[in-house]
């Protein structure tokens, strides 16, 4: 298949337009390559993933997070060095749908409202709309079923791996209306609220915001979150690429508990 063709279909549900406009969403690294046959999906475009790709001989990689959110001179030895010698010596294309997939609440971002049946659903933050739908950061919706805390994080982790979960906040006694953001959210915190949230799931929750909030906030992690919606849209890119073999690539969170459970 034309790699022009797989990037429309990856901008169907990563809109270019619906991203950030601090962000780097779109092509990181070009190629000569016009026919692929294997497309590698992963979290980050780390030399890890990157080396697994092309094993898997894929001619373009699609990531979640870009290369480098600004770009610079490859001048040291370090990571972003060795995946750039590692891609142009491959000919292979590095794609990034970062917030243009966040943005996208029809897309793999909204997994866990789907998985938790959330109803009366509503974007914490809208950031642009086109004829056909509005686009936005976060979501809060109401579960079918009002649950206790320990039950939602018994539910979330059947999806996710909680090994480096924390809350802060008072955890409600029960939970009626939940608002999450996928990856990095807390700055969403007070929209979560507003929203009348009982509590909001999202990852790298800061001190002060830990400190100050009124409202219990689950950091599940920003790697478990992310990690999810692309092996979920890396299954969709699968069913919609008939002709291409689609591989999701999983990686390990960066982070580790200190003591075993």
């Amino acid at each position: 298949m034309q790699i022009t063709d797989i990037i429309t279909q990856i901008e169907k549900t990563a809109p270019l337009p619906a991203a950030a406009s601090w962000d780097c969403s779109g092509m990181q690294v070009a190629s000569l390559r016009t026919d692929i046959t294997t497309l590698a999906v992963c979290l980050d475009p780390s030399p890890e993933s990157v080396r697994k790709a092309l094993e898997l001989k894929a001619g373009c990689i699609l990531s979640h997070h870009p290369l480098l959110m600004q770009g610079r001179l490859p001048s040291r030895l370090d990571a972003y060095n060795m995946v750039l010698r590692e891609l142009f010596c491959h000919d292979v294309a590095l794609y990034a749908a970062h917030t243009s997939l966040d943005a996208n609440p029809q897309g793999p971002a909204s997994w866990l409202a789907r998985e938790l049946s959330l109803r009366d659903c509503a974007l914490l933050e809208e950031t642009f709309s086109d004829s056909a739908h509005t686009y936005g950061f976060g979501c809060a919706g109401t579960l079918p079923q009002p649950l206790a805390f320990q039950e939602l994080c018994h539910k979330l982790a059947t999806y996710i791996s909680l090994d480096t979960a924390v809350f802060c906040g008072q955890p409600p006694a029960t939970i009626k209306r939940l608002a999450y953001c996928t990856g990095s959210g807390s700055s969403l915190t007070k929209a979560a609220q507003k929203a009348k949230a009982d509590i909001f799931i999202t990852g790298d929750v800061k001190y002060h915001t830990a400190l100050e909030t009124e409202l219990c906030i689950l950091d599940a992690g920003h790697h478990s979150l992310e990690e999810e919606m692309m092996r979920r849209f890396a299954h969709e890119l699968q069913e919609s690429l008939a002709d291409v073999h689609v591989h999701f690539i999983p990686s390990a969170s960066p982070f580790t508990a200190c003591l075993p459970h």
